[in-house]
């Protein structure tokens, strides 16, 4: 594999992992599905075990040998830029991810059926827009059961950095799709609904009836104002979390690994 040496952040060829933005990675970077960046060692590897196609690497000169070596070695004759710690260190955040970046095709998108293929537990982001909270779903829900994520188009993109980073590579273990059709849509798949809300017929989250359906989508909305009313009426069940000490909600990170533990199966 080539290893290019750098001098600066500014060369066209890192562009990617310091000068464009999210929007750009996916959009406009010259690949027809987009690309985005995993930190770490750790993330890389298990997006590579998961099939993830890379695209270049970069690192501290002295990981070359070290951290990205394994990684490296897998990769045939992608690019790998490497400078000095100092010059890598302007990247905002670089130092802090064991100075290890790897630019990696995005895969082909998954449809709703597909992702939900075989699935009894999934969860559906609705409006979520914090990168650190859709990583953290993502991580909980595939630490806790959950078989499939869907996502309104009004989330944060789950291939972020931060996003993928705060998740610890589990966008890449559990199935995921957009969904642009109404909640009731996944009645056509054999799902009911639950929509997390505080409402006036609300069930407690440890109501027999949710984790005696079959199938059930785990419904999560807006870190501020939750979800929207027209999922709440469309959803099959308004469910809430039990609440002590004058408490009404928890942050949506904390109230998506609640329910997923109370409603596995």
């Amino acid at each position: 594999m080539p290893i290019i040496e750098i001098t600066s952040l500014d060369q066209p060829e890192v562009e990617v992992f310091s000068r464009l933005t999210e929007k750009q990675l996916r959009r406009q970077c010259g690949h027809d599905s987009g690309i985005f960046i995993v930190e770490s060692p750790k993330v890389i590897t298990r997006a590579l075990d998961a099939g993830y196609e890379p695209i270049s690497l970069l690192c501290e000169r002295r990981h070359v040998e070290g951290d990205a070596a394994e990684i490296i070695s897998r990769c045939g004759d992608m690019p790998v830029y490497t400078g000095s710690r100092e010059t890598l260190a302007t990247l905002t955040g670089y130092v802090l991810t064991r100075g290890v970046l790897c630019a990696m095709r995005r895969p082909k998108e998954l449809s709703v059926e597909e992702a939900c293929r075989g699935a009894r537990r999934v969860v559906v982001i609705d409006g979520v827009v914090d990168s650190t909270n859709v990583g953290a779903i993502f991580r909980s829900a595939s630490a806790l059961g959950i078989d499939a994520i869907l996502l309104t188009r009004t989330s944060c993109d789950p291939l972020t950095r931060r996003s993928v980073r705060v998740s610890m590579g589990a966008v890449f273990s559990i199935p995921w799709a957009w969904m642009d059709e109404p909640l009731h849509s996944l009645g056509d798949i054999g799902f009911s609904t639950a929509a997390m809300a505080l409402t006036d017929n609300s069930v407690s989250l440890d109501d027999p009836r949710l984790v005696a359906e079959p199938r059930l989508a785990i419904v999560m909305g807006n870190e501020g104002d939750g979800l929207p009313q027209a999922t709440i009426d469309d959803a099959d069940y308004v469910v809430r979390i039990p609440m002590s000490h004058g408490v009404d909600s928890l942050n949506v990170a904390a109230a998506a690994a609640v329910a997923f533990w109370q409603l596995r199966v």
